[in-house]
């Protein structure tokens, strides 16, 4: 068990992060839309939208954290509406929805009644990857977003790409480094039922390409309350950090 004044660092810690990546993420999306000018600036417009992308993974991890009660150890009601709040600006996901499939997902991992699951190559397990995920409510959301992005705009409306498209690359990246790559099978043996793997990859590596959970896939099926940061912790004391 957590000690009570563990828990309570944990908490500050968890919030403080996930607050960052939020705060970041704010910054150069309204930068972006409102303030910058790529034709003057490219290279600052690319590295912009690069790191709106990573950031966007971020968002999501910092929801996935929330389903584990790992943001705000013991309030559930508290991470649901972290949870609910970065889906909101990831993509407009549904958190009712996703934490009912990602539960499933760590019931039945790698089989077929796992939702993230799929017998064949990596673009069809991506499209259902994005279909479990994407239904007619984000549907119906995002065009309305982007419209009215685009009206309040004006002849700024090509800047609203600088919302969906790192969203969109950013599920690729989820995909590839946090589903594909650790629950693949016949790649190498699964150490356990949890039909996870972890890539032997640098910290630095795991950090840009999935917030650790590319490198620690493992240690997250085995630790879910884990956050995503301390990850890394749960390999080298070969226990619960």
């Amino acid at each position: 068990m957590t000690r009570p004044v563990d828990r309570s660092r944990l908490t500050v810690q968890s919030l403080a992060i996930s607050a960052a990546i939020i705060a970041a993420w704010l910054a150069l999306h309204i930068h972006a839309l409102w303030f910058l000018d790529a034709a003057a600036r490219p290279l600052l417009a690319v590295a912009n939208f690069a790191a709106l992308t990573w950031l966007s993974v971020g968002l999501f991890i910092i929801a996935h954290d929330a389903m584990h009660g790992a943001v705000v150890p013991g309030r559930a009601r508290a991470n649901a509406a972290i949870g609910q709040l970065v889906l909101w600006l990831y993509a407009g996901f549904s958190w009712r929805k996703m934490i009912v499939k990602h539960m499933a997902h760590h019931r039945h991992a790698g089989t077929d009644d796992d939702p993230d699951f799929d017998h064949g190559g990596p673009v069809r397990w991506y499209g259902r990857f994005i279909a479990t995920y994407f239904g007619w409510r984000e549907g119906l959301i995002l065009p309305i977003i982007v419209t009215t992005y685009a009206l309040i705009l004006g002849d700024r409306w090509m800047y609203v790409v600088f919302w969906p498209l790192p969203s969109i690359l950013a599920s690729v990246q989820l995909f590839v480094f946090g589903t594909w790559l650790p629950h693949r099978p016949g790649h190498d043996a699964f150490p356990d039922r949890h039909n996870a793997r972890s890539s032997r990859i640098s910290d630095p590596v795991s950090l840009l390409t999935c917030f650790h959970f590319g490198g620690y896939h493992h240690e997250h099926h085995l630790y879910p309350s884990v956050p995503w940061w301390r990850l890394p912790a749960t390999r080298k004391k070969g226990t619960r950090a």
